[in-house]
């Protein structure tokens, strides 16, 4: 069963209703309506707690299941809601707000190196993207200074939705080379960093992000390292 996803609908929703709608035989709790983020995208599924009547129990991670499903990882094999029981999703807020400024980052920084993207990940706090960089960035001071600039500038972070044609005539807007856009289901979600004049990116992402690139706070890029024949890390951390 495809399960509606409330953090798509709405980043900054922490708490939520939703029914169970399936067990998995690894322990796993499916429900109709998922406040937490399943793993994917190079972010981390979202943890937090769910409640229900006589039980309680921590969710560790988040995952994705079979035909559309968000699977809730229990943090520990205790007593589960039976199939459908209705349930109260909390979800562990502070965590998942800093996946969302250093997802909103990522896509900063990789304005700031228009270079191709070949990974990357989400901490809690930090991240990071590998590039296609043959040389290391000569003044790293400025690409941070750089990238400081566009947070300072308050751009709105909107999303956008096209059709999976019009993602495959329009190549270029897909700028990570190891992760390929989650087409097939006739659409495809797009960020847009800025709007008009002031549009500064725009990729095809079905993670979550903050609203404004204000929200980012103050950022430092970490050591920039080299991984194989021409690929570089470059890593991306929260100042606050």
């Amino acid at each position: 069963m495809t399960t509606r996803l409330l953090f798509r609908d709405d980043p900054y929703l922490r708490e939520a209703p939703a029914r169970v709608t399936a067990l998995t035989a690894e322990g796993g709790i499916v429900v109709d309506a998922s406040l937490f983020y399943p793993t994917g995208g190079g972010q981390p599924g979202d943890a937090g707690w769910l409640d229900w009547d006589g039980g309680e129990i921590a969710i560790s991670t988040t995952i994705k299941g079979e035909g559309g499903a968000v699977v809730l990882i229990p943090e520990t094999p205790e007593a589960q809601p039976p199939i459908g029981a209705p349930v109260f999703q909390r979800l562990d807020w502070d965590r998942r707000y800093r996946h969302m400024r250093v997802h909103t980052g990522l896509h900063l920084l990789s304005v700031v190196i228009p270079l191709p993207v070949t990974g990357g990940q989400i901490g809690d706090g930090k991240g990071r993207l590998d590039f296609d960089m043959p040389e290391p960035p000569e003044d790293v001071a400025a690409l941070e200074d750089q990238l400081n600039a566009l947070v300072t500038r308050d751009l709105k972070v909107s999303e956008d939705w096209i059709t999976d044609a019009e993602l495959a005539a329009n190549p270029g807007l897909v700028k990570t080379m190891s992760v390929a856009p989650p087409v097939g289901q006739g659409r495809v979600r797009l960020i847009r960093i800025g709007a008009g004049a002031d549009q500064v990116d725009l990729q095809p992402c079905g993670g979550t992000h903050v609203g404004r690139t204000g929200e980012i706070g103050r950022v430092t890029i970490g050591k920039v390292e080299k991984k194989g024949r021409q690929n570089r890390r470059v890593s991306l951390i929260l100042l606050d």
